[in-house]
């Protein structure tokens, strides 16, 4: 059984752990509180610019579109797998880990396979099971548009020079504070969302052409689509983590509530203990 002395030092640790965890909590809330106004500010901006391109393309003709449009024989396919640089963060960069692992296995049977990790944690996870192609860890957790060009420009020029013919993002979605959904889709050849309303022609009038205003247009639509995911990827990681905090801070608070009442147990036992060895001295010293 523990001494006294030995419990005071662990109720010491395990509060002083709570006060980190604690202090976690309440900076991934803070963070995680404006990762969510960036993720919903980003997204009616990214189905406009998909709406603005599907009226392109019907202005434009299947004749005249971009290579990056026009599906090709998938012969080699990169995925592109968004992890966080920090863990601490419960469960979310290993469920991201675990369908990347999934995925890749499923196609690497029968295609070559490229993978490029964002991402810390992506890194050390991958890097033993899979030859990685690219990796980016010094993109910030509140990133700007201008962060991932670098990671945007290495996945269009591969894909124009034919390095390869097909690009996977695998991505949590924040569906909600305790839920961030792993999430695969498809950016090279680039897949427009299905449109809710009829096929119609495009009713306006572009400059130069359509062609050309769609050339100059997919580029920005890709990084917008990778921004969001880095975006949705910040705010799954705060939330995560807030709620992986959060509970760290409770389990915490429960272990102390334990050792305390250990501790109040184990004295009052000693407490007892020597009162009964004066009692039993006092009746000795009396009967002599």
């Amino acid at each position: 059984m523990a001494s006294p002395l030995e419990l005071r030092r662990r109720i010491r640790s395990v509060d002083n752990t709570r006060q980190i965890t604690r202090a976690m909590q309440l900076v991934a809330a803070s963070r995680m509180r404006r990762a969510q106004e960036a993720v919903q500010a980003a997204r009616p901006y990214a189905t406009h610019i998909a709406g603005m391109i599907e009226r392109l393309v019907l202005a434009t003709g299947n004749d005249r579109l971009p290579p990056i449009l026009q599906p090709r024989p998938i012969e080699r396919t990169a995925f592109l797998v968004l992890t966080t640089n920090r863990g601490l963060a419960g469960p979310l960069n290993t469920n991201i880990v675990r369908t990347a692992v999934n995925e890749i296995d499923a196609a690497s049977d029968a295609i070559e396979i490229s993978v490029v990790v964002v991402g810390k944690k992506g890194h050390l996870a991958l890097r033993g099971l899979y030859t990685l192609s690219a990796v980016f860890t010094e993109i910030s957790d509140q990133p700007g548009i201008n962060d991932i060009l670098p990671l945007t420009r290495l996945l269009i020029d591969g894909y124009e020079r034919g390095e390869f013919d097909e690009v996977r993002m695998i991505y949590p979605e924040f569906v909600n504070i305790l839920t961030q959904q792993p999430r695969v889709v498809r950016l090279f050849p680039v897949v427009l969302p299905e449109s809710q309303e009829e096929a119609r022609e495009a009713d306006i009038i572009f400059e130069p052409d359509p062609a050309s205003v769609l050339e100059a247009l997919i580029p920005r639509f890709v990084e917008m689509t990778v921004y969001r995911a880095m975006l949705e990827l910040a705010a799954s990681e705060q939330s995560a983590r807030m709620v992986a905090m959060r509970a760290a801070t409770e389990n915490a608070t429960e272990l102390i509530e334990g050792l305390r009442l250990a501790y109040n147990k184990l004295r009052q036992s000693r407490i007892t203990s020597e009162i009964i060895d004066i009692a039993s001295g006092a009746n000795a010293l009396a009967d002599a």
